[in-house]
């Protein structure tokens, strides 16, 4: 595999996916090079596309909801091994359809005070602790808690 130069991070967009109080994750599926990990859901910007459009795209690809795209939340550089990423974050609202997983193989609604207690990708690491900050809970809850 060719290097990924630390200096070029690629857009990719995070929806923090607001319904009845709580928020979505998703855990990446056996076959991704970060599989058990959650993310806020999302995915890589195409040419030509905004972040907004992508994030509803990606959405509706991976979970078969239509979706409102509310205002940025913030960004996240972030260099693995196999890719430099740079995350955006969106608030969004759920607008109609029911979740199907296409890509992950779980996904949770679970409340702002509990997101630490996943085992995030590092890109989404800061600004699920942001999250959790301005929802008044602690930064750091701890790795141990529910992963399945």
């Amino acid at each position: 595999m060719k290097p990924v130069s630390p200096t070029a991070p690629i857009p990719v967009t995070a929806a923090i996916l607001e319904h009845e109080g709580r928020v979505l994750i998703a855990r990446r599926g056996p076959d991704d090079p970060m599989a058990g990990r959650w993310e806020l859901p999302g995915g890589k910007v195409e040419p030509g596309e905004s972040p907004r459009a992508c994030l509803q795209r990606e959405l509706y690809e991976e979970f078969g909801v239509v979706t409102a795209i509310g205002a940025f939340f913030g960004a996240s550089v972030h260099h693995y091994a196999h890719i430099s990423i740079r995350l955006l974050a969106y608030r969004a609202r759920l607008v109609e359809g029911e979740i199907r997983l296409t890509v992950h193989d779980r996904c949770r609604w679970v409340p702002v005070t509990r997101l630490g207690a996943y085992d995030f990708c590092a890109a989404d690491q800061p600004l699920v602790t942001r999250l959790i900050r301005l929802q008044g809970g602690a930064p750091d809850c701890g790795r141990g808690g529910p992963q399945t």
